[in-house]
This record gives structure tokens, C-alpha cells and sequence, in this order.
């Protein structure tokens, strides 16, 4: 006699995973395409490999003071030693958002920083949060120079996406005037202390090609679209339980999530885009949970990839099959090549005599900015290099914490000398362009595998001679400036910080008009597969001066609507 066995076969698994849209990274780019296509209708699945964060509920170092922290926020030698990358970007109160350098190795080739953010939110919870337009000065100087290869849009295509960004996050700064760093929409901006305006004013005098403006940043100096205004409290990378500004974790998450159309899936490694290559079409993504290791696939009509640079190339090249041997999307052979980061780690401080009876008061987020004045026309051309760079800035006057440990003593007398502020003085920094070199790559280790077994990161990048000439130039154009301001005590730095420093890390699957040379069409379509889309920072075609988060977010609003368009014309 047979024993008849009952078998549930869960022939709806498929359709409960299938989405009209999916999205891969949660920053500041993955956020954007989350907000756009739910608001646009579409069913969207967002998947995050990190944690959940919840907006306010998980910012649990946001509020407490330095004596609080077992060592005042200071990161201890063994941290150091065991998380080098981690412990250079993070302190002790915003070190829970930042990924580690044990449980997620990679290998260097050459000195580089790869600063992580694996969580809801990824960076947009720890950027730096200064925002400026590039302009046809960035867009056209591969063209011009006979550099990598064209960018295939120009600056009237990205200036209505630009306002548009801005009206939504909410950008302080001022109308400058300047048209190689376009003005934007901005709210009030924050203001200059004495010192920086006195700076400004003695370069306006000194120089015509040399503007010292207040920085433009995504902190909120009123209330804007529910959120903030800004505390001025500069604890920014903790998490802001105030919205003051702009992250995906307060703004695009949550206005997504109000859609009704939003499924956010954290802990969701994808480990490979799959393809039908029959239709010319990816179908979706696999995904490992990060923590039970099963394996789940997920499908959709269009795919955002937007994991960041580094790791976006790294799940297109992990993505192999018959049809794409190199990895998916790379007929080129361009995936991973052309890494780009902005170069820091040179600048000087210098002290003022005069303001002794001024002081300033909160912890303004953000400092001054020079923006490019070098190859901007021809009266600044340079013989030596190509493109240019800004310089950051910030003034201050010192305080008990930087007088204390030069005074010496204790008692009342110690007490009464640390509540007599010290002189002011002017920091600047430089940040410089990085040219799009083939050899500056990403690869995938094919023997050494992560804890996931996913192959690790292989990262070869360096500076070449364009870079080092600028630095020489930016130092010396630094002194020069606080020499002619009348600072004294100018106390240079010049140190070659490895790559990834100013985790401005970009340029790994280029845009182009030409498929045999890059990865990405101008509406940063995957030339290979038309409904797969990449607006992260791995689709620069070169890097500009400024800093380039606000151009992502851009490039993805500008996407989503083309994306959703074509898919109602039936293009995907």
C-alpha cells in the first residue's frame, strides 16, 4: 500500500517577489531612486546589505556629551590597530556608523580608504553634506583636453534636476555669481565669523580670480519640508534627531515609505544581477541575507544600482554568466577601471592679531570654501597640469581645549588663564581634482572570499604626476593667500593621504556615448541592458573640483523620470 504524502508547493514564491522596481543601496543616491519611482507608482523594493536604522529611535549617540564616552570620544590604540580605515573616519560617537575593517575586508594594492557606511542610510547619515553644482567647466573638460571620454550630457541638461534636488533637501548658501560654480535654490545661508570675513575681503581686494565664499551645505538654517531647522550642535555624523539635515534616514526614506509603495528589506547582500539574455533584459537580483546566509531571488521590470562606487562595480563583476564573462554590463571592459577620489592632505593654518574683543558663538557645520581659480579660461591656464581645485576653510579663535595643555599649572590661577581665549587663526585645505586613469581599478580577488563567500575587493589606485603638480601649486597658493592677508604664524601640511580619503570615490562604471568605451548612456541606462540603471558615484565620467553628492542626486531624480517614462511607453 502506497502511502500518499500531502506536498505544499509555493507556486506564488515568485510573484510575493516580484516588484515593478528595485534599488539596491539606501545612501544618498538609493534614497533618491526610492522616493522618485514610489512616488512615481512604482512597487519598489529597496535592498540595504546593513542594518536597520531607524530615523531618531537609532541615533543613540546623538545626544550625549564627550564625558560620557569611556575615553571622551577618543578611538583607542587597539581600535586603531584592529580598524585602521574605520578609526581615521570615525570617533567614538559616530563610530556605529561606519563598517569595519574585520568584519569586512578588503585588499589594497595600494594604500587606499574605502569608508563604509553599511546600514539604512549608508553615508548619508556621516557625508559632509556641502553641495555644489558642477558646470560645463567639469562637463566639457574631457572633450576639450582629450581626456577618458566625453560626458554625454552638459550642464542645461542636469540644471533643472539640480533645483529640483534643492528644493527638496533644502541647501544653505548665497547666490555667488560665479559661472564656473552655477548658484543654485538656496535658504538663507549661514553666516562668516570676523575672521572670515576679513579673510574674504582682503582676498577680494588681493585677487580677481579668488572668492572666499560661505559653504553651501544640506544643513537647514529654517525649518524646511518638516524637518530642522539646524541646531548648530556640528554632531551631524551621529545621526540629527532634529532633521537639520538632509539624509535618507529623514527625507527621501520617509517620503517613500509614505507612498504605501516602499519595501525596505535591510541586511539584503545582492550578489549578483541576473539576465535573460534572450530579451536583453536583466530579471532581477540575487540577494543573501546577511545574517542566515539564504539565498532568495528577486525580480523586477528596472533595477537602480546604487550600492556606491566601489561596490556597485563589485556586484556588476561578480555578476558572471555566458553571455557576460567579464561581469554584467562590462562588453566594454570598462567596469571597474577609472577609479577617481579628490585629493586632500594639504593645507596650513595661520593667526590673526587683531579681534581680540570678538568671539563666536554654536558650532556652525560647516566652514568657508574657495571655489576652483586655476585652468577656469585662459588668463589662469597652468603649464604644468590640467583641471584645478577648491580649498575648505574654517576660522575659529582657541579655546581652553587647545590653550590648556600649552599653559600648564593647576589651581584657580590655571582655571582663570583657561577662560581667556586664545588668538584667531584660519584653516585651509585643499581638495583637488583626480584625472580618470584606466589603472586606477577595482577588481575581484578570484581565491580570497569574504565572510559570505563572496570574493574581496581588490583595490589599485595612485596618484600620478597631474595630481602631484597641483599639490605643489595648491600649498603654494595657500600660503600665499594667508601671506597676503597679513596671518602670521603659517603652519603648512603636506601629506599624500591615501585615495578614498576624502571618500569622494567615483568613476567605475563611466557614462559615454560610445558602448565600446563606457558603461553608461547619458540617461545612465546600462548600455548592455536597457532597464538597469546606475546613478551612484561609480556613473562620474570625471570628477570636478567641488564635491559631487549633489550632482548624484541629480543624475537620479533625472533618471527615475526617464526610466518611468520609457516604461510606460513599453521601452523596458
Amino acid at each position: 500500500m502506497n502511502e500518499h504524502k500531502e506536498v505544499h508547493l509555493n507556486i506564488k514564491a515568485k510573484a510575493l517577489h516580484t516588484f515593478d522596481a528595485i534599488v539596491v543601496g539606501s545612501g544618498i543616491s538609493g534614497g533618491w531612486a526610492a522616493k522618485e519611482l514610489c512616488e512615481k507608482g512604482l512597487k519598489t523594493l529597496v535592498l540595504e546589505r546593513g542594518r536597520n536604522v531607524e530615523h531618531i529611535k537609532d541615533y543613540t549617540t546623538a545626544n550625549l556629551p564627550a564625558w560620557e564616552f569611556d575615553h571622551r570620544l577618543r578611538i583607542t590604540q587597539k581600535q586603531q590597530a584592529e580598524s585602521p580605515v574605520k578609526s581615521g573616519a570615525a570617533d567614538a560617537g559616530s563610530a556605529l556608523f561606519f563598517a569595519d575593517d574585520r568584519e569586512h575586508p578588503y585588499i589594497q594594492e595600494k594604500p587606499f580608504n574605502w569608508i563604509r557606511g553599511y546600514q539604512v542610510g549608508g553615508r548619508s547619515l556621516t557625508w559632509g553634506r556641502q553641495c555644489y553644482r558642477y558646470s560645463d567647466l567639469d562637463f566639457e573638460a574631457n572633450l576639450k583636453e582629450g581626456v577618458g571620454v566625453d560626458w554625454p550630457l552638459r550642464y542645461k541638461d542636469l540644471a533643472p534636476w539640480y533645483s529640483y534636488v534643492e528644493n527638496y533637501i533644502g541647501i544653505s548658501g548665497k547666490r555667488d555669481g560665479l559661472p564656473h560654480l552655477p548658484d543654485g535654490d538656496f535658504l538663507p545661508p549661514m553666516e562668516m565669523n570676523c575672521i572670515e570675513d576679513d579673510f574674504s575681503t582682503k582676498m577680494a581686494s588681493h585677487y580677481k580670480d579668488r572668492k572666499v565664499i560661505i559653504g553651501r551645505v544640506a544643513n537647514l538654517t529654517k525649518g524646511w519640508n518638516g524637518r530642522g531647522p539646524c541646531q548648530y550642535r556640528n554632531l551631524c555624523s551621529r545621526g540629527c534627531p532634529f532633521g537639520g539635515y538632509f539624509s535618507s534616514n529623514a527625507a527621501t526614506l520617509p517620503s517613500a515609505m509614505a507612498t504605501g509603495n516602499l519595501t525596505l528589506q535591510p541586511d539584503s547582500i545582492v550578489i549578483e544581477v541576473m539576465y535573460d539574455k534572450d530579451k536583453r533584459r536583466a530579471t532581477g537580483v540575487k540577494v543573501m541575507h546577511a545574517q542566515t546566509r539564504q539565498v532568495t531571488e528577486y525580480y523586477a521590470r528596472i533595477i537602480f544600482l546604487n550600492a556606491s562606487t566601489i561596490a556597485t562595480a563589485s556586484i556588476l563583476l561578480n555578476s558572471v554568466s555566458d553571455h557576460f564573462p567579464q561581469g554584467f554590463g562590462n562588453s566594454s571592459g570598462q567596469v571597474g577601471h577609472h577609479l577617481m577620489d579628490h585629493f586632500i592632505g594639504t593645507g596650513a593654518v595661520a593667526e590673526s592679531e587683531s579681534f581680540k574683543d570678538k568671539y563666536y558663538y554654536g558650532r556652525r557645520p560647516v566652514g568657508i570654501y574657495v571655489p576652483r581659480f586655476r585652468n577656469t579660461n585662459d588668463l589662469t591656464r597652468q603649464k604644468n597640469y590640467q583641471r584645478g581645485f577648491g580649498l575648505q576653510g574654517m576660522g575659529g579663535r582657541a579655546g581652553w581645549q587647545e590653550q590648556g595643555a600649552a599653559t600648564g599649572g593647576f589651581g584657580k590661577k590655571f582655571k582663570e588663564q583657561l577662560l581667556q581665549p586664545g588668538p584667531w587663526s584660519i584653516w585651509l585645505g585643499g581638495w583637488g581634482e583626480t584625472l580618470p586613469y584606466f589603472g586606477n581599478q577595482v577588481t575581484l580577488d578570484k581565491l580570497q572570499k569574504d565572510q559570505w563567500g563572496l570574493p574581496l575587493v581588490k583595490i589599485d589606485f595612485q596618484y600620478h604626476d597631474n595630481e602631484k603638480a597641483m599639490r605643489k601649486d595648491m600649498l603654494a597658493s595657500i600660503e600665499e593667500m594667508l601671506d597676503n592677508a597679513g596671518y602670521k604664524n603659517i603652519n603648512s601640511y603636506n601629506h599624500e593621504q591615501p585615495g578614498g580619503s576624502a571618500v569622494h570615490e567615483m568613476g567605475t562604471a563611466r557614462m559615454g556615448h560610445d558602448p565600446e568605451t563606457s558603461v553608461l548612456n547619458g540617461n545612465n541606462q546600462l548600455h548592455d541592458a536597457k532597464n538597469v540603471f546606475i546613478t551612484d558615484g561609480s556613473c562620474m565620467t570625471s570628477a570636478g573640483t567641488a564635491n559631487p553628492s549633489l550632482t548624484y542626486m541629480a543624475l537620479t531624480a533625472r533618471a527615475c523620470d526617464f526610466a518611468v517614462n520609457e516604461l510606460r511607453k513599453g521601452n523596458l
